[in-house]
């Protein structure tokens, strides 16, 4: 029987243009993501990343912004 969202323990991942998700403790991370240093239930995942996500432009943008 397949784990609800609810059982399955999430991790915060960000790329390097600093962008978040979430994923499935355990799995293989896609190339370009690491840990972002928060795991727990999907929604906490989500509510952290809500919080620490504040400019959503890719990081690559905001540094051609700056200049």
């Amino acid at each position: 029987m397949a784990e609800s969202s609810d059982e399955i323990t999430y991790v915060a991942v960000v790329n390097d243009e600093e962008q978040y998700s979430i994923w499935a403790r355990g799995r293989d991370l896609p190339a370009g993501w690491r840990e972002a240093g928060f795991s727990g239930p999907k929604q906490d995942c989500l509510a952290h990343i809500e919080r620490v996500w504040t400019d959503m432009r890719p990081l690559s943008l905001r540094r051609a912004m700056e200049r």
